[in-house]
């Protein structure tokens, strides 16, 4: 507040006490008033300030919460893509268990069938033994040769002795060939009978075990 000096008081002129007060009043009431003023300006400011700083606070918080919005969204599409694709994965793998149960069960069938044939066809065999056994001999009878050595010489028996050699070993070689090869289907067989009796036994399907493997 302005320091207020005394009024000078003219020589011989009557002084006015009351209108001194008054102005004096008027001052410091104008001095107020422009206080009043100055503190709700800067009241009025603080108020602005912290109303921008709350629009400010507000923004970045719906902001935030936009983006938590969008990336739970994503992550949302992320496990339902996640869970299709793991479903199609599921859906492909039944498929192709499927069509492999499918093609095992016409190979098992199959190789039933092509059995259960070679069984008929052992079967039908079985009522021509007589008769194979009549081919045997016949053939045998057609590779047995007359010797006719009488009139031959030393030499002469030689040489026939050194053929019928070399036709007798021609024999063997041949019945060694027949037995391998006749060894070789019958491990085919059992294996194949193995495999079938195995693949009952593991689906619970059986229903009796299948005849014996070949001795």
């Amino acid at each position: 507040m302005t320091n207020i000096s005394a009024p000078k008081i003219p020589d011989g002129e009557k002084v006015d006490f009351d209108d001194i007060h008054r102005k004096r009043q008027e001052k410091d009431l104008s001095e107020l008033q422009s206080l009043i003023e100055a503190h709700f300006i800067q009241r009025k400011k603080e108020e602005e300030e912290l109303i921008a700083l709350v629009n400010r606070i507000e923004k970045r918080r719906a902001e935030r919460a936009e983006q938590q919005r969008v990336r739970t969204e994503r992550e949302k599409e992320r496990q339902a893509r996640l869970a299709e694709e793991k479903e199609r994965k599921e859906l492909e793998e039944q498929r192709k268990k499927f069509d492999d149960d499918a093609k095992k069960k016409k190979a098992l069938s199959n190789m039933t069938q092509q059995y259960s044939a070679g069984q008929k066809s052992e079967s039908r065999k079985g009522g021509k033994k007589q008769t194979e056994r009549e081919k045997k001999k016949k053939i045998l009878a057609d590779r047995r040769k007359a010797l006719n050595i009488d009139h031959l010489n030393e030499e002469k028996l030689k040489e026939k002795a050194s053929e019928l050699w070399q036709w007798l070993m021609g024999l063997e070689a041949e019945k060694f060939d027949l037995s391998e090869k006749l060894k070789r289907q019958k491990y085919d067989i059992n294996q194949l009978l193995a495999r079938v009796q195995d693949h009952q036994s593991a689906k619970g399907r059986g229903k009796g075990k299948m005849a014996g493997r070949l001795r």
